[in-house]
């Protein structure tokens, strides 16, 4: 059975010191140690440790090839967004990024498939990079919950989104920035509350926003199981039937009737959590996803479900199907 892990994270081994290239923010660079290790360097601050699967592709496809999984899909890392920064060099960088994903994919054409990022802060210049990711063989982009705490829904944003149904790529929303970060920062809240929240914001925001009324083309994968967005789907149509008033101002339809037509991934780390996912959304449209090559996600990747009692069917939707359809690729290019 052909397995497509479509949510992976990959970065260049070799990087510019960005903040010393532009002279300013906190740019991503690495430091690399002589362990195998990295380490991600938030202008002159640490970040975080990496291992050598996060940039060596030749690393990770043995790593992936243990949980018979055949294809990955990989995009940036979403700390490298830099929504933050200045146009141009938001630009430069995303245009980096983007060049050293279709260079693996052109390598490894059954092995990698391609996301590029975008400088959303700049819908001019986020159009011109998806014109080029385009034409450089990458198949959609991942995109933030928010772009500078501004919700997906704002006016500046929707011809993004149109340039993406105009040109067929996919779009993949991951949390960052979470909401509340500052003030949760114990036990690890914000990636254990604040992502699923985030999640659900991005899905309010683009329903409630009218965005994916408008552009029912528009092919959306929102990441982490959708969030918290479909367990408590019950909550946000009471609010919207409830309080029409302040919900349903730009987008007159029950948010309930949105659901299975945009995709999730499968990370619940929960078979009774993928169950109802399941049910709300239907098998194609439930993808298989890991996050790798990071801790928090399903490193496993899809363990549980091969071990559950789903049928062979709704595991082939999940591990291949769904994401060929999201991504509207043909299985032969991975035979």
């Amino acid at each position: 059975m052909l397995k497509i892990d479509m949510h992976s994270h990959i970065i260049p081994k070799i990087m510019p010191n960005w903040t010393s290239k532009f002279g300013y923010g906190k740019f991503i660079h690495l430091e690399h140690n002589t362990d195998g290790t990295a380490d991600m360097m938030q202008g002159g601050q640490f970040f975080r440790k990496i291992e050598e699967n996060c940039w060596d592709e030749k690393v990770r496809i043995p790593e992936y090839e243990k949980f018979n999984t055949q294809v990955q899909v990989v995009c940036t890392i979403p700390v490298m967004f830099s929504y933050w920064a200045k146009s141009q060099d938001c630009t430069e960088l995303s245009e980096f990024l983007n060049d050293h994903i279709a260079d693996l994919v052109l390598r490894f054409p059954k092995n990698y498939i391609g996301l590029g990022t975008v400088p959303m802060q700049d819908a001019e210049a986020a159009i011109r990079e998806l014109e080029r990711i385009k034409s450089i063989g990458l198949v959609g982009i991942q995109i933030g919950s928010n772009i500078n705490d501004e919700n997906l829904s704002e006016d500046k944003f929707f011809p993004i989104f149109q340039a993406c149904e105009r040109l067929g790529l996919a779009v993949m929303i991951h949390p960052w920035q979470m909401m509340g970060f500052d003030n949760m920062k114990k036990y690890w809240l914000p990636w254990l509350v604040g992502m699923p929240a985030e999640t659900s914001r991005a899905a309010c925001s683009l329903i409630f926003g009218g965005v994916l009324e408008r552009l029912p083309e528009l092919r959306v994968c929102f990441s982490h199981a959708g969030g918290s967005f479909l367990p408590t789907l019950g909550r946000v149509e009471h609010g919207f039937n409830c309080r029409p008033d302040l919900v349903a101002v730009d987008n007159k339809r029950n948010p309930r009737e949105y659901v299975g037509k945009f995709w999730v991934d499968c990370i619940t780390h929960d078979i009774d959590a993928l169950n109802y996912i399941l049910k709300m959304q239907g098998s194609k449209r439930v993808c298989l996803g890991s996050d790798y090559p990071f801790p928090l996600g399903d490193l496993e990747i899809g363990k549980f479900i091969e071990e559950s009692s789903l049928s062979q069917e709704v595991k082939e939707d999940i591990f291949c199907h769904s994401t060929l359809e999201w991504l509207k690729l043909d299985k032969s290019r991975f035979s």
